[in-house]
């Protein structure tokens, strides 16, 4: 199993379609006892916030988020967590809004520099 996520720092590695989240985003981590929890911010996004559950390499998680045009949105997400070869981490997500239409992957990575 990979590395607990509990402080790391993770951004996208490309950016999505406009209005959501990008490279400019950061998500802010947290695990315990099987629970995850980040808050998120940057780019379009001015606040956000997802929580779930990891069993084993598999993260399960809905989010929300408040965008610089002051309109909310809110989706589900399931992650494989990865180990890099430099020992950082890497989720590879997949994801659906259900606030509106739409749904893709992305992947995230664990930010090393400051």
């Amino acid at each position: 199993m990979a590395r607990s996520l509990d402080g790391l720092l993770l951004s996208p590695v490309a950016d999505q379609a406009p209005g959501q989240v990008g490279t400019r985003t950061r998500f802010a981590y947290h695990e315990k006892d099987g629970e995850i929890w980040a808050e998120y911010a940057g780019g379009d996004v001015v606040r956000g916030h997802l929580v779930g559950t990891r069993a084993g390499d598999r993260l399960d998680f809905r989010y929300v988020q408040l965008k610089v045009d002051g309109s909310t949105s809110s989706g589900h997400c399931v992650s494989q967590v990865l180990e890099l070869p430099d020992g950082r981490v890497r989720l590879e997500e997949t994801w659906e809004w259900e606030s509106q239409e739409g749904s893709g992957t992305s992947v995230v990575e664990e930010v090393t520099e400051a």
